[in-house]
C-alpha cells in the first residue's frame, strides 16, 4: 500500500525537524498551493548562481526594476518610469512610492544602487552594461540615474533579463556583502515571504505571501505586470522518486508538478483532473558544456572530438522519449527564435566516432578520469549524462560520474578547482529558451576571459568582439548578420555543445487556474479553488 505523500516525507526526518514542520504547518482556513520543485533550492542568494530554482526563489521574494513580459521585451517594475536624454547618456529612474522590505523597511535609491553594483559583478550581461557606465548617482530616495560613456541599446534588456544572475533587489546592507560571499539573509519586497520558520532541507521549503507587497496595476504579462498572490501558502514538496510524484499529484495530495519526466506524460494525459501543458514561449535548450580551465576540454581539438561523439536523437530518445515533444538542433541561439541560425560545419554535426578517438589523441588525453557531474534528482540532465558517458567510452575516455542532488551540484559548477579535487570536467544542463534565444543574455556564448562568465569558464577574445559587434549594431538586420558571424565562431572554439531542443510539459490539477505562459515558471497570478 502507498502511503500519503505526507507520510513519506515526515519518515525522512528526525524527530526534532518533524515537530518543527508540523508546528510551521499552515494555518487553519488558509489556501495553501503544494507543488513538486524541479530540484531542492539550497543557494538561496541569487547572486551565486544561474541555477533555475534559485531564479525562480529570487523573483517570488524580490523586486527587480525591470522585467521580461510575455513577449521578452522590457517592463517597469519597481522602477514607476524612466526617461533618456535625447543624446542616449542620461538615464533617469525613479521608483514606485511604497514599495517596502518585508521587515518594514522603505525600499529606495540606495538599496537598488547597492544591488545592480553587486550584479553587475557576477552577471555577464550585468558585467558587459558596466563598460558602458560612467557613473551610477543617487538624486534622492526615489530617482537614480546612468550616465553613459557611450549610447548602449540594451540598458532595459539587460535591467530586465532573467537568463542568468536575477538582478534581485536587496536591502542595502545586504547587497553591499561582498558578491562572492552569500548573502544568508532572505529579506524581500516580492510578492512572497520565505518561510524560514518552515524549511526543511531537502524535504520541504515553503513561502508566504507578502501582506505588504504593492503590485503594479497593469495585468500581468510574462514576469511584467501585476505579481498578484491568489494563495495564502506556497509549499514546495521536495520528491525525488518520480513515481512518488506521479501518485501525489494523481491523488490530489499535491497542486503542481514543476518539469515531470516525459515518460510519465501519456499516462497523465489520460487523467481528466490534470492538466498537462508546456509554459515556455520557446523550447527548451539541452546543452554540455566543458570545462575550459582542466585538461582534455582545455584543448579546442578535444571540444571537437566531443562534438564528434555526439548523436542528439540518443540523448532525446533517452532523456525525452515522445519525437512529439523534441527536435535536434544545432543552432547556439534556439532553432525557431529570432536568433536561431544553424551555421555548424557539416563535419560537426554527425557523430563519427573513429575521428573522435583521434582527435581527443591529438589533444593528448592519455586516460585520464574525465569527470562528469550529474544531479541524481533531476531524471532528464542525469539521462544526458548516462548517454554522454556512452559515447566517451565508445571512444577510449575514462569517464567517471559524480552523482549528488542538484542543489549539491549548483554549488559545484562554480568550483574552479581540478577535478581530483572537487572541480569537474563536464556538466549537463538544460535551458529556457527565452533567455538563452539571444546573444546578449546566453550564458553559454560569453566568451569573455577572465574567468568572471558562466561555469566553464571558456575564454576567446574574437568571440568576445563578436558578441560585441552584435550589442552595437543599429538595427534588427545587422544585428541577426552579427549574430550568424559570432555563431560560426562559436563553432570554432565551442563553448558548449547542444544535446538538442524540447518543449518541457507541466501538469497541474484542474482547480487551478491562472498559469501565466512565461519563459520562467512563476506562482503569482496562481489560484485553488
Amino acid at each position: 500500500m502507498r502511503l500519503p505523500i505526507k507520510w513519506l516525507l515526515l519518515r525522512r526526518l528526525t524527530l526534532p525537524l518533524l515537530l518543527a514542520c508540523l508546528a510551521a504547518g499552515p494555518a487553519a482556513g488558509e489556501t495553501v498551493l503544494r507543488v513538486i520543485p524541479n530540484s531542492d533550492l539550497r543557494v538561496m542568494d541569487p547572486i551565486q548562481t544561474a541555477a533555475l530554482i534559485t531564479r525562480m526563489h529570487a523573483l517570488m521574494i524580490y523586486d527587480t526594476l525591470l522585467a521580461w513580459d510575455e513577449k521578452l521585451q522590457p517592463r517597469p517594475m519597481a522602477a514607476e518610469s524612466y526617461t533618456v536624454s535625447p543624446d542616449g547618456l542620461k538615464w533617469t529612474f525613479v521608483l514606485r512610492q511604497g514599495l517596502k522590505f518585508n521587515d518594514g523597511q522603505a525600499l529606495t535609491t540606495k538599496d537598488v544602487i547597492a544591488s545592480l553594483k553587486r550584479w553587475m559583478v557576477r552577471d555577464g550581461v550585468g558585467q558587459r552594461l558596466t563598460r558602458f557606465i560612467a557613473s551610477i548617482d543617487r538624486l534622492d530616495d526615489l530617482r537614480f540615474a546612468f550616465t553613459m560613456k557611450e549610447p548602449y541599446g540594451f540598458v532595459e534588456y539587460s535591467l530586465a533579463q532573467s537568463a542568468g544572475i536575477i538582478p534581485a533587489l536587496m536591502r542595502e546592507k545586504d547587497a553591499m556583502t561582498d558578491p562572492f560571499t552569500p548573502v544568508t539573509e532572505t529579506v524581500g519586497s516580492g510578492p512572497f515571504r520565505f518561510a524560514r520558520e518552515a524549511w526543511s532541507p531537502g524535504n520541504k521549503y515553503v513561502y508566504a505571501k507578502n501582506p505588504d507587497y504593492l503590485p503594479r496595476s497593469e495585468p500581468p504579462s510574462g514576469l511584467a505586470g501585476a505579481h498578484l498572490v491568489k494563495v495564502d501558502r506556497l509549499e514546495f514538496l521536495v520528491i525525488p522518486d518520480p513515481t512518488t510524484a506521479a501518485g501525489a499529484i494523481a491523488k490530489g495530495e499535491v497542486d503542481f508538478w514543476d518539469t515531470p519526466p516525459i515518460d510519465l506524460i501519456a499516462t497523465m494525459e489520460k487523467n481528466p483532473g490534470l492538466v498537462v501543458s508546456k509554459v515556455q514561449p520557446l523550447s527548451w535548450f539541452a546543452l554540455i558544456r566543458p570545462n575550459h580551465l582542466h585538461p582534455p576540454f582545455n584543448n579546442v581539438k578535444a571540444r571537437q572530438a566531443l562534438a564528434l561523439t555526439i548523436d542528439q536523437g540518443n540523448y532525446m530518445r533517452a532523456a525525452i522519449g515522445d519525437q512529439k515533444w523534441w527536435r535536434e538542433c544545432y543552432s547556439f541561439f534556439v532553432c525557431g527564435s529570432r536568433f536561431g541560425a544553424e551555421v555548424a560545419p557539416a563535419d560537426l554535426t554527425k557523430q563519427n566516432l573513429e575521428r573522435a578517438k583521434q582527435l581527443f589523441a591529438e589533444a593528448g588525453y592519455k586516460g585520464e578520469k574525465v569527470v562528469i557531474i550529474s544531479p541524481s534528482d533531476l531524471p532528464i540532465i542525469n539521462a544526458f549524462s548516462e548517454v554522454t558517458a556512452d559515447h566517451l567510452r565508445q571512444v577510449g575516455v575514462n569517464v567517471d560520474i559524480q552523482r549528488a542532488d542538484f542543489g549539491n551540484i549548483a554549488v559545484r559548477w562554480n568550483n574552479k578547482s581540478p577535478p581530483d579535487q572537487g572541480g569537474w570536467n563536464l556538466l549537463h544542463a538544460f535551458a529556457s529558451g527565452s533567455t538563452w534565444h539571444h546573444p546578449l543574455t546566453s550564458l553559454g556564448a560569453d566568451m569573455t576571459c577572465g574567468g568572471t562568465n558562466w561555469s566553464g569558464w571558456p575564454c576567446d577574445e574574437e568571440a568576445a568582439k563578436l558578441r560585441d559587434a552584435f550589442i552595437r549594431a543599429p538595427d534588427e538586420a545587422s544585428q541577426k548578420a552579427a549574430s550568424e558571424a559570432l555563431q560560426r565562431r562559436l563553432w570554432q572554439t565551442i563553448p558548449f555543445l547542444m544535446g538538442g531542443q524540447y518543449d518541457q510539459p507541466y501538469v497541474w490539477r484542474k482547480n487551478i487556474e491562472g498559469v501565466l505562459p512565461t519563459g520562467l515558471l512563476v506562482f503569482w497570478n496562481i489560484s485553488k479553488s
